[in-house]
């Protein structure tokens, strides 16, 4: 009896330390039993805390990367990282709307790198919600794309219920709002779904200088999906998954970390 195993597409970029982007996500794919495809946007030159250079692929190859991939293989669930600009955004909505047939999206909506470097063209974020966030089934911003999102900062537990809330009004799909910014002794994540709070929670792992935690957090969630499971149980599965990551990260030279788990937190 042949094995069926679950088929997950990761469109994003491609991070040349390889822990963040379509790295991160193919790596968290095949750790947790999925399948992984990718579909390039862009080419990021960089390493944990420093963005050197990065270019886009052309919005044309996108298109047909998810074509050739949709036609050939059983995509059960789908995954957005970085976009880079507008015109990629407008590309990917529209090639998962043509999609023979719908499935689960998750959509991590990468503005800025951990390092404070910019990572989508300004004019990309109406794109994204215009375009790309009606199609989203679950969005997962952390404070600082929440409050570009939004227009103001998130500081506390009651501004992040209030944010949660409000996002997942505007965008009428479930938001996943990552609380890794506020202070205290646990990393607590917010879903916001069909008018209800559920929180995640994990103790949170100190001295550690996280890269690419947003995009490995995405892509297990995805994974949860693709394989069946409800979007409680992917995310309380994901969380588990990113927490062990982060604890057991990697240390290279003068790089404080680089882990399994590393572009957001």
């Amino acid at each position: 009896m042949t094995k069926s195993i679950p088929v997950a597409l990761t469109i994003a970029g491609s991070d040349s330390s390889a822990g963040a982007g379509i790295q991160a996500d193919l790596k968290t794919f095949n750790a947790l039993g999925v399948y992984g495809l990718s579909a390039v946007t862009c080419v990021v030159a960089e390493i944990p805390g420093k963005v050197s250079r990065i270019e886009p692929v052309g919005a044309d190859m996108v298109r047909e990367q998810i074509r050739v991939l949709a036609k050939n293989f059983p995509i059960a669930a789908i995954k957005t990282g970085l976009l880079y600009s507008a015109e990629i955004i407008s590309t990917v909505a529209k090639s998962i709307i043509n999609l023979p047939r719908r499935v689960p999206l998750i959509i991590d909506p990468v503005i800025t790198a951990t390092g404070g470097d910019p990572l989508l063209e300004t004019n990309a974020i109406e794109s994204y919600q215009r375009e790309l966030f009606p199609l989203a089934t679950l969005i997962t911003p952390n404070f600082d794309e929440a409050a570009q999102l939004l227009g103001r900062k998130i500081q506390d537990r009651q501004s992040m219920e209030r944010a949660g809330d409000e996002l997942a009004h505007k965008f009428k799909t479930a938001i996943l709002l990552k609380g890794g910014h506020l202070s205290g002794k646990d990393a607590v994540d917010l879903l916001f779904e069909d008018g209800k709070i559920s929180e995640f929670s994990a103790s949170f792992v100190r001295g550690v200088a996280t890269h690419g935690t947003g995009c490995t957090y995405s892509a297990a969630i995805t994974a949860g999906l693709a394989a069946g499971k409800s979007l409680k149980d992917s995310i309380a599965e994901a969380k588990k998954f990113v927490t062990v990551c982060i604890k057991n990260h990697f240390r290279w030279g003068s790089i404080d970390a680089l882990s399994h788990a590393s572009r957001k937190s």
